[in-house]
C-alpha cells in the first residue's frame, strides 16, 4: 500500500500564497481508507460511518473572517457609493449653484441656503451619532438622501414659507448622511488595508480621492443640465442681448465692488418658470435614483465588523450621544481643526453663490453659470482622484501648502480683477484653479480626520460637517450685507489661521509617532514614561492609533 505527493513545479514545500496551489496525489496498490471502518460482516465488506459535523470555526467573540478576494467586494461598495452621491448632488449642487440668482428677490436664495447650513450645524450634534446607532449605518444613508426631496420640490414654488422650512429639513439629514458616507468609506478603507497589506493613511485618502472625483463630477451633471435648458430657452438669447449691451459703468459694479443692495444690473433677473420647472423635474429624479442605488446596491457595513462594534460597546442615552459628538471638541487636535474645517465651508459657499452672482451673474450672464461652474467641477474631480493617488508618495503637507498658495493667490486676483464679458476665458481658469485648491481640502482633510480619530469616526466626521456647515453660515448670513471685497478680506484671514492650525497638528503629530517609536524601542524608558503621565494625570490621545477593528479581521485563503 503506497500513498505518493508528486510536488510538481515547486510542490507544497514551495507553496507560497496563491489561492489556486493544487497537490496531485497518486496511490498504487491498496490501502485501508479510515474513513471507513470494518462492520463485521462476512467477507470483509466496509460501510461508511455516520458523518461528523464538520467543526466549527473557532473564532473568538468579536472577530469575523474574510477571504482576500474580499477586496473585489469592497471596490464594489466604494463605487456604489460614490456614484450615488454623484447622481444626488447632480441635483443638489445644480441647484444650490443658482440660488443667488433665480431667487436673488430679497435674498431668498443664500437665506435658504443658509438655513441649510444652520441645520446642520444643530444636527452635526444631535443627530448622526443617535441615528446611525438605530439605523444602521446602510439605512441612515438611503433615508438621509430623501431628505434632499423637498427642497428641490420648493423651487416649484419657492417662497419663506416653503424653501426654508424646506432647506431645514435638508439640513437636518445632511448630517447624517455625511457622518455615515465618511464612517463607512474609513471603515472598509481600515479593511481593504489589512487585505492588501498596505497602510491605512493611503487606502483612505484613495478612497476618498475616489469618492470626490464621482462627487465632483456632480458639478458638470448638474450645471451642464441647468445650462443646456437656459441656453435652449428664450432666456438665453434675451442674456446675450443684455450682455451685449452693458455699459463700462455697469460693469463697474461687478467683481470685487459688487455689492447686492445696488440690485441694478440687468443680467440678474430670474429665467422663465418653465426651465426653472423643467430643470427641478430632473433633479427631483435624481435625489429618488440615488437613495435607490444605496438600498439595492451597498452592503451594509455590519459585514465588516459593525455588528461588532455594537456589540462591545453599550447603548448610549440620548444625552450621553450628545456627549460623545460633543467631547470630541476637547480633543486638542480637533481645536486645531476648526479654522481649515471653516475656510472649506466659506470657499464652498463663495465661488458657489457669491463668485457666481458677483462676478458671472453681473458680467457673463446667468446662463453662462452652469458653463462657468462645470469647469470648476471637471478640474476639481480629476485633482481629487491625482490627489488621492499622490499623497502616498509625497505626503500629505506639499499638498496642503499647494491649496493654500492656489487659493490664495485666487483671492488676490478676484480683489483687483474687473471681470468683463469680452475675456470669458478667465472667467473659466478661476473657477478651474478654485477647483484644484477645493481638491486639496475635500481629499486631505477628510482624510486627516479620518487618520486622526480612527477611534471615534462617527463623532470626529460629525465635528468636520458642523464646522464646515459653520463656515457655509457665516459666509451666506453675511452675504446680503458685505460687499464682495470685504468677503474676500475675510476669507484670507480664515485660510491664515486654518494653515497655521493644521500645521501645528502635523508637528505634534509627528512628534508623538517619533516618541512613540523610541519608547517602543526601550521597554524601560516606556515604563518610567508611563509611571510620570500616570503620576502627573496626563492622558495621552489614542484616537490616531490602531483602530479595534485591525484585530478583529481574520484572513483565509479560500
Amino acid at each position: 500500500m503506497v500513498a505518493k505527493c508528486d510536488e510538481k513545479s515547486g510542490g507544497l514545500k514551495n507553496r507560497g500564497k496563491d489561492d489556486n496551489d493544487v497537490a496531485v496525489i497518486s496511490v498504487g496498490g491498496g490501502y485501508a481508507n479510515e474513513a471507513f471502518k470494518d462492520d463485521g460482516d462476512a467477507g470483509g465488506n466496509f460501510s461508511k460511518p455516520p458523518p461528523q459535523a464538520m467543526p466549527t470555526d473557532d473564532l473568538p467573540k468579536g472577530k469575523f473572517k474574510l477571504s482576500r478576494s474580499e477586496k473585489w467586494r469592497i471596490l464594489k461598495n466604494v463605487a456604489a457609493v460614490s456614484l450615488s452621491f454623484m447622481v444626488q448632488f447632480t441635483a443638489f449642487q445644480g441647484t444650490a449653484n443658482l440660488q443667488s440668482s433665480i431667487n436673488a428677490k430679497e435674498g431668498l436664495g443664500t437665506v435658504s441656503l443658509s438655513a441649510i447650513y444652520a441645520a446642520l450645524v444643530v444636527s452635526c450634534i444631535f443627530v448622526p451619532t443617535f441615528l446611525i446607532k438605530r439605523l444602521t449605518v446602510k439605512w441612515t444613508l438611503c433615508l438621509s438622501l430623501l431628505c434632499y426631496a423637498p427642497y428641490i420640490a420648493s423651487q416649484f414654488y419657492p417662497r419663506f414659507y416653503t424653501l426654508v422650512p424646506a432647506g431645514v429639513l435638508l439640513g437636518l439629514g445632511a448630517a447624517p448622511m455625511w457622518a455615515a458616507k465618511a464612517t463607512y468609506l474609513t471603515q472598509v478603507a481600515g479593511v481593504y488595508a489589512k487585505l492588501t497589506d498596505q497602510t491605512v493613511d493611503g487606502i483612505v485618502v484613495r478612497f476618498f480621492g475616489f469618492f470626490f472625483l464621482a462627487w465632483q463630477t456632480a458639478e458638470l451633471w448638474g450645471n451642464l443640465i441647468s445650462s443646456l435648458v437656459f441656453s435652449s430657452g428664450a432666456h438665453g438669447g434675451a442674456s446675450h442681448a443684455n450682455a451685449s449691451t452693458h455699459t463700462e459703468a455697469s460693469l463697474r459694479h461687478c467683481g470685487a465692488n459688487f455689492c447686492t443692495n445696488l440690485g441694478g444690473n440687468a443680467n440678474i433677473q430670474r429665467p422663465p418658470d418653465s426651465e426653472i420647472f423643467t430643470i427641478s423635474s430632473i433633479y427631483l429624479a435624481c435625489i429618488f435614483v440615488a437613495s435607490i442605488m444605496v438600498a439595492v446596491f451597498v452592503d451594509p457595513l455590519s459585514r465588516y465588523g459593525e455588528k461588532q462594534r455594537r456589540t462591545d460597546s453599550q447603548e448610549l442615552s440620548g444625552i450621553q450621544l450628545l456627549s460623545a459628538t460633543a467631547y470630541q471638541l476637547k480633543k486638542p487636535y480637533q481645536q486645531l481643526l476648526i479654522p481649515i474645517t471653516v475656510w472649506i465651508g466659506m470657499e464652498q459657499a463663495f465661488i458657489g453663490a457669491d463668485f457666481t452672482q458677483a462676478y458671472v451673474s453681473c458680467a457673463y450672464g446667468v446662463h453662462n453659470i452652469g458653463y462657468v461652474m462645470i469647469c470648476f467641477g471637471v478640474v476639481n474631480a480629476i485633482c481629487s482622484v491625482v490627489f488621492g493617488s499622490i499623497m502616498k508618495f509625497i505626503g500629505r503637507s506639499p499638498l496642503m501648502i499647494l491649496g493654500a498658495l492656489v487659493h490664495a493667490g485666487l483671492v488676490i486676483i478676484l480683489l483687483h480683477w474687473r471681470p468683463h464679458p469680452s475675456s470669458p476665458l478667465v472667467f473659466f481658469t478661476i473657477s478651474g484653479l478654485w477647483g484644484v485648491g477645493d481638491a486639496v481640502w475635500q481629499t486631505q482633510v477628510n482624510g486627516l480626520y479620518g487618520t486622526l480619530f480612527r477611534r471615534n469616526k462617527e463623532a470626529a466626521f460629525s465635528n468636520y460637517r458642523l464646522w464646515e456647515s459653520a463656515g457655509f453660515v457665516v459666509a451666506y448670513a453675511y452675504s446680503n450685507h458685505l460687499c464682495a471685497r470685504m468677503k474676500l478680506y475675510v476669507m484670507f484671514v480664515v485660510l491664515c489661521c486654518g494653515m497655521i492650525g493644521y500645521i501645528i497638528v502635523e508637528i505634534l503629530h509627528k512628534k508623538k509617532k517619533q516618541r512613540q517609536k523610541k519608547l517602543a524601542e526601550d521597554p524601560k524608558a516606556a515604563e518610567v514614561a508611563a509611571q510620570e503621565a500616570k503620576a502627573n494625570n496626563v492622558v495621552e490621545e489614542t484616537d490616531d492609533e490602531k483602530d479595534d477593528i485591525d484585530d478583529e479581521i481574520i484572513i483565509t485563503h479560500l
